[in-house]
C-alpha cells in the first residue's frame, strides 16, 4: 500500500506504507515504545514530522496500527486455533511456537504485545498492547470453551501466563531450547487442566 505524501517543496513523492509499518515494528520491538522517539522515527522512515502526523495521525496511533498488523500475523490464532482442531494438541502447538518465535531473532526478543503491555497502568502504549493481549486471551478462552466449557478460564490464564513468561525469558535471553522446554512442559500441564477441569 502506497500514498502520495507532500514534502516542504517540490513535488509529491511516493511512500510505502507497509515499509513504514515494517521499520517501526523493528524500532518499537528492538527498543520499546518510549525509547523511539518522533525524531529518531522520522528519520529512519526518511519522513518529515508533518509527513508522518498527516499518514498516521500519531506516533501512538502509528504504534498500534502497528500492534494490530503484529497481532494478525504473529501467532495468528486463527491458523493456530481452528474450531475442529483438538484443544490440547493446538495450545501444545501454541506455545511452541510462542517459544520459537519469541527466540528467534536476537534483537526482536519476545513478543512486541506482551512487552508493551507490562507498561504503566496509564502509558498509552500499555493501554493499546493490553487491549490487543485481552482480544487474543478472549480468542484462546472462546477456542477451550468449545469442547471445554468449564475449564475455558483455567487453561486459558495458565496458557496466556505461560506465553507472557516465555516473553519476558526470551528478553531477558533465554535460549531458544530452554524456552521449548518450557513450552513442552506446559503443554502437559494443560493437557491435565483439559482433563480435569470438565
Amino acid at each position: 500500500m502506497t500514498t502520495n505524501i507532500l514534502p516542504a517543496r517540490g513535488r509529491p513523492r511516493e511512500f510505502d506504507i507497509d515499509t513504514a509499518f515494517d521499520i517501526g515494528q523493528n524500532l518499537f520491538h528492538q527498543h520499546g515504545y518510549e525509547a523511539v522517539g518522533l525524531a529518531a522515527l522520522t528519520k529512519t522512515l526518511n519522513i518529515k514530522p508533518p509527513s508522518f502526523y498527516k499518514a498516521f495521525g500519531s506516533k501512538a496511533a502509528f504504534f498500534g496500527r502497528i500492534l494490530d498488523r503484529y497481532s494478525a500475523s504473529v501467532l495468528a490464532l486463527e491458523d493456530i486455533l481452528p474450531p475442529e482442531r483438538d484443544p490440547g494438541e493446538a495450545l501444545a502447538d501454541l506455545l511452541e511456537r510462542a517459544a520459537k518465535t519469541y527466540a528467534q531473532n536476537p534483537k526482536l526478543r519476545g513478543c512486541l504485545v506482551l512487552e508493551a503491555a507490562r507498561g504503566g497502568e496509564d502509558d498509552e502504549s500499555a493501554v493499546l498492547a493490553r487491549r490487543i493481549a485481552e482480544g487474543r486471551r478472549h480468542q484462546i478462552r472462546s477456542f477451550v470453551a468449545l469442547s471445554h466449557p468449564k475449564g475455558a478460564g483455567a487453561v486459558t490464564d495458565y496458557v496466556t501466563t505461560t506465553m507472557s513468561g516465555l516473553s519476558a525469558s526470551a528478553r531477558e535471553g533465554m535460549s531458544k531450547p530452554r524456552l521449548l522446554a518450557v513450552a513442552r512442559a506446559a503443554a502437559t500441564a494443560v493437557q491435565f487442566l483439559l482433563t480435569n477441569k470438565n
